[in-house]
């Protein structure tokens, strides 16, 4: 699978927006790997967050997008992973800074907080805007990866 694969997921609090946002990104031609969930049955959002994790940590996806009900939990399982630089967005300014600043690998936003017309304009800032590679970004990045102690 290609390094610009994008990933996808969700709990059943956001599965609606995931499929929404998978046809929007095939759509503009994307490569989407799509983890689920498919239904409105209630799943563990860990379970995708840790997908998505192990997808960009194999090389499946150079980039993800996660979503559950508020963003909150799936950003904070995807997280636990050293590899990955989750971030859950309310809007294009943060879905902005996140990649800038932060260098995010995964933009997480929730499924009953954002509608789908602002969850596309985030999805495209998080695509098209580059990571600033300023010393003091440099820096602030790799320190997310590498904690004392």
């Amino acid at each position: 699978m290609s390094n610009d694969t994008i990933a996808i997921a969700s709990d059943h609090g956001a599965v609606t927006l995931k499929q929404h946002l998978v046809a929007f990104l095939e759509a503009k031609g994307l490569k989407v790997l799509d983890l689920g969930t498919n239904g409105t049955e209630s799943v563990d959002y860990p379970e995708y967050g840790y997908a998505m994790a192990q997808a960009i940590k194999d090389g499946k996806a150079s980039r993800g997008i996660l979503m559950c009900g508020s963003g909150i939990g799936i950003s904070i399982a995807a997280n636990r992973f050293p590899e990955i630089r989750a971030a859950l967005v309310t809007d294009v300014t943060c879905a902005r800074l996140a990649r800038e600043h932060n260098n995010a690998n995964v933009l997480c936003m929730g499924g009953r907080m954002i509608g789908p017309d602002l969850a596309e304009e985030c999805v495209d800032t998080f695509l098209n805007t580059a990571f600033d590679q300023g010393e003091r970004h440099l820096r602030r990045v790799a320190m997310l990866s590498n904690p004392p102690g």
